[in-house]
Order: structure tokens, then sequence, then C-alpha cells
């Protein structure tokens, strides 16, 4: 309890602590060794608001993922707690769960680290999550026990935290650490190269053409000063038309840069940068080859395949390890994203695909209104599985779903008949089950 007093007192500002030395935490049975953000303050943050393809790809990528459903379950059933309201209503009583996660996927992206502290109840239930600045955050590993702790030290508050303490989701990161890696470091060099190809351009299609006037010696010289001005002044209007006299040569050097050029130098970083974010380059507003045979749900399955998935993986890991106690988990509590919307395709996909899922009994009515965020409906049978037959409820009996009357029927011979019946088999046949028979039939067919 004085623990979560003094984190929330650093807050505040009533408890202030001294700023730990460079060499880290020493003191009797502890050490620790830092691991320090590399990037100085600032750097990320003027790329991403200077450089378009930047700010393009980190957009889509933090709106997708803090636009995705996420709920708590218990064995694979819904359920809705106060912890669970932090992820999907809100986080702290300034921040709303869409903001919480928006941002934490830009720092994320930008930092290549995004951080949360969780702040606790006095029964260590989580009542609130606050996103944290990256650059006030280092990372340490005490090598008495190698366990992994967050000191936060910004100008504001000073706190050292265990790691279920803090929400951390980064992008990759090497054996020996773990903090992640930017891909703004990844694309330093490459957004330099745009820069320089950029500015080059520029003053490229600033310049104005060179022109060689040549003249005899026999011009005189108030002539030659009367078609120098009317040259000036036609070229200071960009552009009009001069009488060219006799004796006078213009020739005329035209610059050569080509708005191609830069075209194909902005292609190049579009690719660099698709290939450090892990995202299609049609996310990037590049044209795709339309001789690749992909088709654009095609493309969105491989960007929720092998982009998003391992996104909300690592989200989820973190939600569960460190919002849920072991018991919970034990239980059978996890949180979890849903992505199927972003598969769902067109119109005619989702038809198609939703007549598959009640015709193999594999989701009933109302699974599918919740996955077109349409209300449940109230019908008894909206939460029944049927299976083609066609169709039956998944637990009818065989014979029901077969037409056939399981009761006992007489044996006796038809009435005014002398043959075995072979001629006509519903003459065997009692009129009730005859009928079932034949409506049972005009359902199949």
């Amino acid at each position: 309890m004085g623990l979560w007093k003094n984190i929330k007192s650093a807050f505040t500002g009533d408890v202030k602590q001294e700023a730990p030395n460079s060499d880290g935490w020493n003191g009797p049975g502890f050490q620790f060794i830092n691991w320090k953000n590399s990037n100085f303050w600032g750097s990320h943050n003027g790329m991403l608001r200077t450089n378009e393809e930047i700010f393009g790809v980190i957009s889509r990528l933090a709106n997708t993922v803090s636009s995705l459903p996420i709920h708590e379950y218990k064995n694979y059933k819904e359920v809705t707690t106060d912890v669970s309201d932090l992820l999907s209503s809100e986080a702290n009583p300034s921040m709303s769960a869409f903001q919480l996660i928006n941002q934490m996927e830009v720092s994320r992206n930008s930092e290549g680290n995004a951080y949360a502290w969780i702040e606790r109840d006095t029964n260590g239930t989580p009542i609130h999550l606050w996103p944290i600045d990256p650059a006030t955050i280092i990372v340490k590993r005490n090598i008495d026990d190698n366990s992994i702790w967050y000191e936060v030290n910004s100008d504001e508050y000073h706190f050292l935290v265990f790691n279920t303490e803090i929400i951390h989701v980064k992008h990759i990161s090497p054996l020996t650490g773990v903090v992640g890696i930017s891909p703004l470091d990844v694309l330093k060099d490459p957004m330099k190269l745009q820069k320089a190809i950029e500015d080059f351009s520029l003053n490229e299609m600033k310049k104005k053409d060179n022109y060689i006037i040549k003249y005899d010696r026999s011009i005189s010289q108030e002539k030659l000063k009367s078609l120098l001005d009317s040259f000036r002044n036609m070229v200071n209007n960009n552009g009009g038309a001069i009488v060219q006299e006799r004796g006078f040569d213009i020739e005329r050097y035209e610059s050569t840069f080509q708005p191609g050029d830069l075209s194909s130098a902005n292609s190049v970083t579009r690719s660099r940068v698709a290939t450090a974010f892990n995202v299609p380059l049609s996310f990037l507003n590049e044209t795709l080859d339309t001789g690749n045979g992909k088709s654009n749900e095609q493309v969105m399955a491989q960007f929720v395949q092998m982009t998003l998935l391992p996104i909300v993986k690592q989200y989820e890991s973190e939600f569960n390890r460190k919002l849920l106690t072991r018991s919970e988990r034990a239980r059978g509590f996890y949180f979890k994203f849903n992505v199927n919307g972003l598969l769902r395709g067109d119109t005619a996909a989702r038809t198609n695909f939703y007549q598959m899922m009640i015709r193999n009994g594999i989701a009933s009515s109302n699974d599918l209104r919740k996955l077109e965020e349409l209300p449940p409906s109230d019908n008894k049978n909206a939460d029944q599985l049927w299976i083609t037959g066609d169709l039956y409820p998944l637990d009818s009996d065989v014979a029901e779903r077969n037409g056939k009357n399981t009761s006992t029927t007489t044996n006796d011979a038809p009435k005014g008949g002398g043959n075995s019946g072979t001629e006509n088999d519903d003459s065997q046949v009692p009129d009730d089950q005859a009928g079932k028979q034949n409506q049972h039939a005009r359902n199949v067919h």
C-alpha cells in the first residue's frame, strides 16, 4: 500500500526523489544496469511532423490498432469487468481507451517503445492506465535476480517500479536488450537521401533557362541595347516574343530536370518505409503492380496476418500478464482483439461466408449479427446452431432430418389392391407421413 501511495504522490509532485547517478541504482542487495534510449529529445518527433510518408504510415497503423474492438473473455465467453472497461471505454479520467492505444501505437512506431503505467487500488486491482513519454523512461535490469525494472524520471515525477506495473509494447529488440529499435532510426539515412534529392530537385525547378546571344560587331549599340531590354522583359515576364533582327542569333539552353526523376526517388523511399514498418506498399498510396494477381482482399489479408496480428498479440500478452492475476488467467480470463472485421471483404464475400457459417453449424444468427454490429435478435432460434439438411437444429434426431416417422406402422395390405405394392409405393405410406415426406422433398429441392 505504501508503494502505491509513493507512486501516486510522485505524479502529483508531493514526493521528490533525487536523481540517480549515471552508474545506475546500487545498494544493499541490488544493483542495476541501465538501458538508456540513444535518441535525443525531439528527433523522431521532428521527422513525424515533416515527412508525409512517415506521418501517413504511422497514422494508419495507430488508427487501425486503436479502432479494433477488444474484449475480456472467460473460457471464450465475453465478460465485462472494471478492468476491461479500461481498454474499451475509459483508460483514465482524462483519456478514452481509443486515445490511450492510439498514442501508445504512435510512440511505438516513432520511438520504438510505448509505455503506460498501471495505477492500482489498495487491493492491487488496476483502476487507471496512464501513458508515459518514452523519453522519460530508463529500463533497468537487476543483475542479482535478472529482473526488469522501469525508472520514470522527468521534471514532474520520479519513481522506480517493477516490470508488471508498466505496460511496454515495442518494435523488435536484440537478444541482449529489452528496448525496441525505432523504425525511424532504421530509415534515418534513406530520409536524408530523400531530403537531399528534394532540395536538389527544388533548386533545379527554380532555375530558369539560359540563353546565349550572338551579334555582329556591325550592330550599333542602340540596337543592341534595345534588343537586350526587350529580351530581359520577355524572360522576366516568363514568356512573350521579340523581333530577332538580322545580325542577331539567340540560342536557348533548357533545364534537363525531369519531374519523373523526383517521382522515381519518392517511389524508392516509399518502398523502404513500407519495408521498415512491414506494411503493404498501398498503405503509402503507391500504386500496386496490376500484374501481381493480388486483390484488395488479399492485400488486406496479408496485412492482417503479417503485420497486424504480431502487433495485437503483443498488446494482448501485456494486458493478460499485467492486468490479470495468475488466478484469473488460470480460471480462463483473457483479453483479445477482434480482427475479423478487417477480413470480411465486400458484401458478396461476407454473404457467402455467413451462409457457410450458418449451414455448417459454426455460428448462430446472433453471432453473425454481432460481427455486423447489429443488436441481438430476441427470436428463440437466434442462438440456435443449424446444419444443412435443409435446415434442422443441430441437436435434432437423424430420423427427423430424413423425414421418417419412427412410430409403428400397420402391415395390413392396402385396400382394393391385389398386388404386392411395388407398383405404387405411396399406397403403403399413411397420409400424414406421406405429407411430411412431400414437404421435406420441397425443402431439399
